[in-house]
């Protein structure tokens, strides 16, 4: 029997561990937090007998997202599955502060009308018509354009300069850049074109196939609906499990991982090691010898990583909102929320902490570097009370217009993401200072450029893989399904290493429409022949002379 060790009980490091155990390894994982899921894991708000929960952040499920999907319906849930706990969505909720709400429908359309506003690109409407004709182009550019293109070129452009945010309508801007940021947490000023691009096309097909729901979301708080039976599943197939079991380094003799150090000078030995560390923890465990026998774990360090952490907020009533996720046009901190007790239909509210509650509301900060509406200040530069308090008014100031959705009164009590520590600044004598919060457990961002920093599954050491969210992955997004998909390909590596029996774990690549495959063919051969892209002429003299300028 093969044995492997996995460092990091995250998505990724539990998806390693559970396509391996079905092909008949001896597997153990070693998971630094007392709790299993990583950023993914419910954080109970007390130490009470059923206490509320907490999250990093509500967890979306887009149509896109296959391989996660397909591993919770390998998990047993009582007499059905976990992929029975996701709850299909109807609607998103556009609120502006300063104008009237839209509503996206996120349904698949039964009808003419309804194919027809679903085939303008997500927050489109109402664009000035020129302005919908270019992104239509744009889109179109990358439909069309071969993966060596994509990779090699569209990977150094940011998104915001491929859609020439610039020489557009300002209404054009501001549209493109909060829906950029609620649907792929990322500022379109820093994300590549590919990556960004890839997809928001990804979002657009999941809601013109009937055969999937365009997005889903959890019935229950997320370690209730999906980890905790994933870890008994995982215990009852023979998995080893240690909690609260800090790693220190891999021990390395310059061809092979010999031995995972713990932090309490136990030293775990194993055949094969999968590393699953979150990305601001993986360099820790690069040592030079390591980095020297495997170059792409050098470059770990060089992937950046961005603020996008959530807080409950605890509701005397449960203000439903939409049938959806919510999004805040203007809200300076890019606030995005999702009213949870209308899905949270496998989940006894009552019953779990003060009686007085009634609904939950769980918004997520994208932005921690603007002014708030409060105190003036960013996200960073505030206390954790400050925080909420600033997040409450900003979601107050877009929900209340004529009739007040959400007053002070209902609110009971609020929590906000524990990766957010107080750092001991004083708030009040901000700048000065200054962060007053640091964050511990940070996103990994796609960034212009950073493909190429992105280390395989299966690096260049015999015995060692890696399974997390910055692992190349086909949808090249820091996200579960990503971080799931890398775990599927140290599975694979390992178990055709050693020859281990059963299928493969199923790796899909993301879809796109056939239509235009000849399209792609053609531009491979005018990609080898050194020639532009036909679309490259609808780019504005100003993106073009700018980028001319930068290469001289």
């Amino acid at each position: 029997m093969t044995d492997v060790v996995v460092v990091g009980g995250g998505v990724g490091g539990l998806s390693a561990a559970h396509h391996l155990v079905e092909r008949g390894a001896d597997v153990t994982v070693l998971e630094a937090n007392e709790r299993f899921g990583g950023k993914a894991r419910s954080v109970p708000i007390d130490d009470g007998p059923a206490p509320l929960h907490g999250e990093h952040g509500f967890r979306f499920f887009p149509a896109f997202y296959r391989h996660v999907v397909d591993t919770m319906a390998r998990i047993p849930d009582g007499d059905d599955t976990v992929a029975d706990n996701l709850v299909g969505t109807e609607e998103t909720l556009i609120a502006s502060a300063g104008g009237p709400d839209r509503i996206a429908d996120t349904r698949t359309p039964d009808s003419v009308g309804g194919w027809l506003r679903a085939l303008r690109p997500a927050f489109a409407e109402d664009l000035p018509s020129r302005d919908v004709r270019f992104l239509l182009e744009r889109l179109l550019y990358l439909l069309t354009a071969c993966e060596r293109r994509r990779e090699e070129e569209l990977d150094d452009v940011s998104w915001w300069e491929f859609i020439d945010a610039d020489g557009r309508s300002p209404e054009f801007r501001d549209r493109l850049a909060y829906a950029t940021q609620s649907l792929v947490a990322l500022r379109p000023q820093l994300g590549s074109a590919r990556t960004i691009g890839t997809i928001y096309l990804q979002l657009l097909f999941g809601q013109l196939d009937p055969s999937r729901p365009t997005e889903r979301v959890l019935n229950g708080p997320t370690s209730e609906a999906w980890i905790d039976p994933w870890i008994r599943h995982l215990a009852d197939r023979g998995v080893e499990l240690r909690p609260s079991t800090p790693a220190r380094r891999l021990a390395f003799d310059g061809e092979r991982v010999t031995g995972v150090e713990l932090a309490d000078g136990e030293t775990v030995r194993a055949s094969e090691y999968v590393l699953a560390v979150p990305v601001e923890v993986a360099p820790e465990f690069v040592s030079p010898e390591l980095a020297r026998a495997a170059p792409a774990l050098s470059r770990i360090d060089r992937l950046d990583t961005a603020w996008m952490n959530g807080i409950q907020f605890y509701l005397r009533e449960d203000v439903a909102l939409t049938r959806g996720h919510q999004v805040y046009a203007d809200a300076p901190w890019a606030l995005t929320s999702i009213s949870q007790r209308q899905f949270w239909t496998g989940y006894d509210l009552e019953s779990h902490g003060p009686e007085e509650v009634s609904g939950v509301i769980s918004a997520i900060a994208s932005d921690w570097d603007a002014p708030g509406i409060v105190y003036g200040k960013p996200a960073r530069a505030c206390s954790r009370e400050e925080i909420a308090t600033e997040i409450w008014e900003q979601l107050k100031a877009h929900l209340d217009g004529p009739d007040e959705r959400l007053t002070d009164d209902m609110l009971v009590e609020w929590f906000l993401d524990p990766a957010i520590v107080e750092t001991g600044a004083d708030p009040d004598v901000w700048p000065a200072d200054g962060d007053v919060v640091e964050n511990r457990s940070p996103l990994l961002i796609n960034t212009v450029g950073s493909l190429r920093n992105r280390p395989p599954a299966n690096v260049a050491v015999e015995n060692l893989t890696l399974a997390s969210d910055y692992v190349r992955t086909n949808s090249d997004l820091a996200s579960m399904e990503s971080a799931d998909e890398a775990g599927r390909r140290a599975a694979n590596a390992i178990a055709g290493r050693h020859g281990l029996p059963g299928t493969p774990a199923r790796i899909w690549a993301l879809e796109e429409p056939a239509v235009f495959e000849p399209f792609k063919r053609q531009d491979r051969l005018r990609y080898r022949l050194g020639l532009s892209h036909p679309a490259e002429v609808t780019q504005s003299l100003r993106s073009v002379a700018g980028r001319i300028a930068g290469r001289v």
